[in-house]
């Protein structure tokens, strides 16, 4: 039996002018007409699929009539889709509905809009799950939603359409109540054993990546209405570090947000509302947190380390900053490594004293802490380029120089040999100023970034709370190396080596040399003795 009716083929006949076409002939004409459609249907789909195409459209057709030699039907090329309505008083009958045209509203029309020129974008539909706010996708309403989950909306001509609303982020009830209680202890608790146990459970944890985004929206939410609270910004600081260390999740898409929280605590004018609060420690964490950052995504986003130095160097180099904000800046440029002091900080570090000379001098500023601050900022300048200077008279010296130590090998280990160090007694080392006792051992080379810091921090500390002796000693300290410092041939000579510091084939020896017309004898604290011995 053929699915095409014999009625469909008499209202054709009549059509065409037929009228006394017989029923049998119509039940004949229908499975040979089935035979045709299906004939020219099949060589459509043989045209779509060698076009690379899933749909089948009016040309595939035309294609088809074509190859059986039939000619093709004309007019049916448009893109939109054609509207059938049903034939009254027949269930089975429908037409086409055309629309009668005015000429003189074809003239008057305006021209169509040129057509654009082919090409390609990309957006991301969703990121981790969540739908990101562009004007590419579809916005998110906050519109009460049906049973399915579909929104019935209707279009210009009246057909409704059905929109299926995103999925929303599901977290389960453990991860939510895991969520709480961390932020709580965070909150509350900083400073007890149950934190630091949080902490670690948060850098190990393998399921914890649902839950990356909410952590992510509390340290910065929490860092923006928090600068007053120190023990909070230095707990919301350990507990970014923690997701960073874990290595289960995948934090990357969520740097942008967490970057703002960890610059805000290095270079904010003020973080806590106590004399008591150590914020100088809170920005050294930080620094160390910004350059662990370059490091692990830096290969992932090329921009990152340029955006992070830009904005410290701007800090750096505005003078109507503040102090621990200068220290913050220098801090962080510090621990992206030395070439970025060499680049960015010795060319600067000529005109940034001139500013910073006054505000260390006990009889040009007057206020103990801004004095303090002062030679904070003047211990991070000195670790800074002690630092670069050590880095790179190791790499100069290790070309030429022997090994400073000979070895032993037994049982497949190396064994230095013990050297005879000259020890310093206390009662020596009490009665030497600051920078002396970083150099009497000589073994600074060897001691980790923090302990350099905190031995500068130390030395150079004249703040509240400080002994009447340590602040004369700094007093004095200061005058001598300041007074000696005045504008002469080599003191020019030292700002033009500085400000050509970035180069790469300058000499380390000139260089070292312009850093003690800054420093003194203390910047040669950082240049091992083997290697010392190359410049003496």
């Amino acid at each position: 039996m053929s699915v095409v009716p014999k009625e469909a083929i008499e209202v054709i006949a009549q059509s065409i002018g037929i009228t006394n076409l017989s029923p049998d002939v119509a039940s004949a004409l229908a499975p040979d007409v089935e035979y045709r459609v299906r004939e020219i249907m099949q060589e459509a789909i043989k045209c779509m699929r060698h076009s690379r195409r899933t749909t089948l459209t009016t040309d595939d057709v035309d294609g088809a009539l074509k190859l059986r030699n039939v000619e093709p039907i004309y007019g049916f090329a448009s893109g939109d889709s054609l509207r059938f309505k049903r034939a009254a008083g027949h269930k089975d009958l429908f037409y086409i509905d055309d629309k009668d045209v005015e000429f003189k509203d074809v003239i008057e029309a305006p021209l169509p809009k040129p057509l654009l020129d082919v090409s390609l974008t990309s957006h991301w539909l969703s990121i981790e799950g969540i739908q990101p706010s562009i004007p590419e996708n579809h916005p998110v309403e906050a519109l009460s939603a049906s049973s399915d989950g579909k929104k019935s909306e209707s279009k210009e001509d009246g057909l409704p359409i059905d929109i299926k609303l995103p999925v929303k982020h599901v977290v389960s009830r453990e991860l939510k109540l895991y969520f709480e209680k961390i932020t709580q202890i965070t909150v509350n608790r900083s400073g007890s054993s149950l934190f630091k146990q949080a902490l670690m459970s948060v850098a190990t944890d393998s399921g914890l990546h649902p839950l990356v985004p909410y952590f992510i929206y509390f340290i910065s939410d929490e860092v923006s209405r928090n600068l007053h609270n120190f023990s909070l910004m230095f707990a919301l600081m350990r507990l970014a570090r923690s997701l960073l260390q874990n290595p289960h999740i995948h934090i990357e898409p969520y740097l942008h947000q967490l970057m703002p929280s960890v610059i805000t605590s290095l270079i904010a004018k003020r973080i806590g509302n106590r004399i008591s609060d150590n914020h100088w420690e809170l920005r050294n964490f930080a620094a160390n947190l910004v350059a662990l950052i370059c490091r692990r995504f830096g290969h992932v986003y090329h921009n990152l380390q340029t955006r992070v130095t830009r904005t410290l160097l701007h800090a750096f180099l505005d003078p109507t900053k503040a102090l621990p904000q200068h220290y913050g800046a220098i801090q962080g440029l510090g621990a992206l490594g030395p070439n970025v002091v060499r680049l960015l900080i010795l060319p600067n570090l000529e005109p940034y004293m001139h500013l910073l000379e006054p505000e260390m001098q006990f009889e040009k500023q007057k206020n103990e802490m801004r004095r303090h601050e002062a030679w904070r900022v003047y211990g991070a300048l000195l670790c800074s380029a002690g630092q670069c200077m050590h880095e790179r008279v190791k790499k100069l010296c290790g070309v030429f120089s022997p090994p400073s130590r000979s070895v032993l090998r037994s049982n497949l280990k190396i064994a230095p040999l013990a050297t005879n160090k000259r020890k310093a007694s206390m009662d020596n080392l009490m009665q030497q100023p600051p920078l002396k006792k970083l150099a009497s051992d000589g073994s600074i080379g060897s001691m980790s970034m923090n302990s350099i810091q905190g031995a500068v921090a130390a030395g150079f500390s004249t703040g509240i709370g400080a002994s009447p002796a340590m602040s004369s000693i700094s007093r004095q300290l200061s005058n001598e190396q300041l007074s000696g410092r005045e504008l002469g041939g080599q003191t020019r000579k030292a700002s033009s080596v500085l400000a050509l510091a970035w180069k790469e084939n300058m000499d380390a020896g000139q260089l070292l040399s312009s850093l003690s017309h800054f420093f003194g004898d203390s910047v040669f604290s950082f240049v091992p003795k083997p290697e010392m011995s190359i410049f003496l």
